[in-house]
């Protein structure tokens, strides 16, 4: 609920695709079915496997669904900070995010919002108690999640146990403090950086636990050079952070 009245907040739900054309229909009707309220914006980039047309003949059946059309594929980071623009520039309470492959299950929503009575940023967390990992995980991926999890809290001085993860909410008059135009992550350390980015400008954190489950269909845009491209900003970041603190 919007702390100044009795109506819901208004929130819109974002889901940056490329190539998730056999998940896409079924996600949008089951975030429907768990945030009947909210506002739902697609972003897809140019996905060769039709999922853009399903989008847009989605946009056509319900109400309140918003297809953007990127020219290429250009980073989930990318993607995510035009989403945050598009919840600035139209007033929106809260935006949440969350993966196009059900990675995420839309039945943690609820969760999210209710936390954001009390924070700024609310993650949905698969390190803390109750939550964690179904199906397939290899040793390789939560090894990686796990090293980049505890970089970021060493490097960024972030508190929170999950911060690779993109199922979150964010309030979205913090997010209109951060100058996203500067945001120099376009892939997967986008996650890091924005909660850094967060945390200067004073937001509050908190973490719902969450499952999270096999994609559906489809394979994982994740890749060892990504992996090491997150890796070099996270520390880049780190260093700056460092830098800052010895001149101040």
């Amino acid at each position: 609920m919007n702390p100044a009245s009795s109506t819901p907040a208004r929130l819109v739900v974002s889901l940056a695709m490329y190539n998730e054309a056999e998940n896409v229909r079924p996600l949008v009707l089951a975030i429907r079915e768990h945030a009947p309220h909210a506002s739902i914006l697609l972003i897809d980039d140019n996905s060769p496997d039709g999922t853009g047309a399903i989008c847009d003949q989605l946009a056509t059946e319900l109400a309140d669904v918003t297809v953007v059309h990127r020219a290429g594929k250009q980073g989930l980071g990318s993607a995510i900070v035009h989403a945050m623009k598009y919840a600035i520039e139209h007033g929106y309470d809260y935006y949440l995010n969350l993966d196009a492959d059900f990675s995420h299950p839309p039945r943690f929503i609820p969760a999210l919002l209710a936390g954001m009575q009390d924070h700024d940023v609310m993650i949905g967390s698969r390190y803390i108690p109750g939550g964690g990992v179904e199906g397939e995980f290899g040793l390789r991926r939560k090894a990686m999640s796990f090293g980049i999890n505890g970089l970021a809290r060493v490097c960024l001085g972030l508190r929170t146990r999950d911060n690779s993860g993109s199922f979150r909410c964010y309030r979205v008059s913090k997010l209109a403090q951060i100058d996203l135009d500067h945001v120099r992550s376009r892939g997967y350390s986008f996650m890091e950086e924005i909660l850094f980015l967060c945390r200067q400008v004073g937001c509050t954190f908190g973490e719902t636990p969450i499952l999270f489950e096999d994609r559906r269909a489809g394979r994982s845009k994740l890749n060892k050079a990504e992996a090491l491209r997150s890796v070099g900003i996270i520390v880049q970041l780190g260093l700056e952070r460092v830098a800052a603190a010895i001149r101040s």
